[in-house]
């Protein structure tokens, strides 16, 4: 039953009051709670000693043992990393305030280590910034689905391109897909089967406890947007604020074995709005603001490039730039809040090369892709952790011989990144990706949480489609959806507006005006080109770099 207005408006203004003292209202009788199974499963765990010491200067770290299968509290364990940066006012702190970085695969801890360099001070004064590295990832035990480097080498060697682009190099991925499914399900276990993103959100509900914090307060970014909504489902009443900016829908997440991630989930499609819109607007702006227009329209200009480099590969400085190097460069730097101005950059310099003109930009990329090239030692398992999460979480096709079909139909859909962004789960094919976590959750995700949710949406979004946070905030009635213009991937930062409301919730749980659109974010081509500048010269900044389970393109410098 729905409730009373006045019920409704008398539990907005306690819980407003409430929440600038860190106190959460009690759940109402119609909110969901977490389940007795779920709640069995954490509160059997003791409520672990963190041995904090200080490290890098400014923070704490500490190491926690947490059940591989939290159906056996007391069997085998898994090492979780984890670091804070105490409040700047302890004497008005609010609580802990937990940060995932995405990817999956992203650094919690080091995500947390930086944070005073990109949350607002308002947020560093109220609470301590904790980050975790998820179970498999970085500080925390490593998976590892090879021996020795030796053998991963050889294994990934089929796989090592952007994405494959003919039937000989689909041939080749596929192969490799497999070798890489079947090691994970075999070398890589146990943990590779226990590296659900439910694992992640139970692990992180006992951290909570063990930081003292009766609720979470939880920001979580791209795939750390699952990772809360995956939380607010699975402890409906166990959080006090939780945002997620850069919006992936979880029942999309989760999927079906008919339809491969990408066909679910339109990341592609978000990449090519983006795209489009600029280049559009770049011809619009004309060359004294946008480096890419004159000469054409830019639309066929890029296709032109792109058709180009299909039939002959730009060497560059000894560097190869091929076709699919090309798309997944511009992918890349179509996450950038800059994208505009960063992409039309590229594509002139591209133009220019293909065309008989210099090739100095070029080669100065090339050269700072070459510095940020790393060594063979120690054993990386970036990939590895990726997908065992993408795996033991996503429903997907049995056979990775149904994504050459089904790629070649998401590029018709999504032109230039349907290949790029339906590749991406082939090695999750469940002939050769045989491991499974009997603990992942699957759904429901549309449960009245005690305390509402603010999703965060990117019009430009290429890389968690805008419509996923308009549908995945849907789900739940007390949740508000705060929408921003701003390009790139995920929006804090980017510009005054959504910043501050994001900050305004977490501090005092009080949510945006419903329908809210931030509009402040820059734009691009908004000022004119100086003449002959470089990009570097013009906003005395580099290009950022992009970090990525898929190798890197030429055009982008991995730092």
């Amino acid at each position: 039953m729905p409730f009373n207005k006045a019920h409704r408006l008398l539990t907005a203004a306690l819980a407003g009051a409430l929440a600038a003292t860190g106190v959460s209202l009690p759940a109402l009788a119609s909110t969901a709670k977490t389940t007795t199974a779920e709640a069995n499963r954490v509160d059997r765990v003791p409520t672990p000693q963190l041995d904090w010491y200080s490290c890098y200067d400014i923070a704490e770290c500490a190491t926690v043992r947490l059940p591989l299968d939290y159906d056996q509290p007391h069997g085998a364990t898994t090492e979780v990393a984890v670091l804070r940066v105490k409040a700047k006012d302890q004497a008005h702190r609010i609580g802990s305030l937990f940060l995932n970085p995405g990817g999956p695969g992203g650094s919690g801890t080091q995500f947390a280590l930086e944070a005073p360099q990109f949350l607002s001070d308002s947020l560093l004064q109220r609470f301590d910034i904790v980050g975790v590295d998820p179970r498999g990832i970085a500080s925390s035990d490593n998976v590892k689905c090879f021996s020795s480097v030796k053998d991963q080498t050889a294994a990934l060697a089929d796989l090592n391109v952007p994405f494959p682009v003919g039937k000989a190099e689909e041939q080749t991925y596929e192969r490799g897909s497999r070798e890489l499914g079947r090691a994970c399900s075999t070398t890589g276990r146990p943990l590779s089967g226990s590296m659900s993103t439910a694992e992640d959100a139970r692990d992180m509900d006992v951290i909570r406890r063990a930081v003292g914090d009766q609720k979470l307060n939880y920001l979580g970014f791209s795939y750390g947007t699952a990772l809360g909504q995956y939380y607010a489902n699975m402890f409906p009443d166990r959080f006090r604020v939780l945002v997620v900016d850069g919006v992936i829908d979880p029942r999309a997440w989760v999927g079906n074995t008919h339809q491969i991630l990408d066909a679910r989930m339109h990341s592609a499609d978000g990449a090519y709005r983006a795209l489009h819109e600029i280049l559009v607007r770049c011809g619009r702006a004309g060359p004294s603001y946008c480096a890419f227009a004159g000469g054409g329209d830019p639309l066929t200009k890029f296709d032109q490039i792109a058709q180009a480099l299909r039939k002959k590969p730009l060497v560059i400085d000894g560097e190869t730039l091929t076709y699919a190097g090309f798309v997944s460069g511009v992918q890349s730097v179509l996450y950038s809040s800059t994208a505009g101005d960063d992409v039309t950059q590229i594509l002139a310099e591209v133009w220019d090369a293909l065309h008989g003109g210099s090739t100095a930009a070029l080669t100065a990329r090339v050269d700072a892709a070459k510095a940020g090239k790393g060594y063979d030692f120690p054993y990386d398992n970036g990939a590895e952790a990726s997908l065992s999460v993408i795996c033991t979480d996503t429903l997907e096709p049995a056979d990775a011989a149904f994504w050459s079909p089904a790629t070649a139909q998401r590029d018709r859909e999504a032109p230039y990144f349907g290949r790029s962004w339906g590749w991406l789960s082939s090695p999750c094919a469940r002939d050769s990706w045989t491991v499974r976590d009997e603990d992942a959750y699957n759904g429901p995700f549309d449960k009245r949480t005690a305390s509402p949710m603010l999703y965060v949406g990117s019009l430009w979004d290429p890389a968690t489609n805008y419509d996923s946070a308009v549908a995945a905030s849907g789900l739940h009635p007390t949740a508000r959806l705060l929408s921003s213009n701003n390009w790139g991937h995920t929006a804090y930062g980017t510009g005054a507006c959504a910043t501050a409301a994001i900050d305004n919730y977490l501090l005092t749980g009080a949510l945006p005006a419903k329908g809210t659109l931030c509009t402040d974010a820059p734009q691009p081509f908004s000022s004119p080109l100086p003449a002959a500048a470089s990009f570097a010269a013009r906003t005395g900044k580099q290009l950022p770099p992009v970090v990525s389970m898929r190798p890197k393109s030429i055009l982008t410098s991995d730092n």
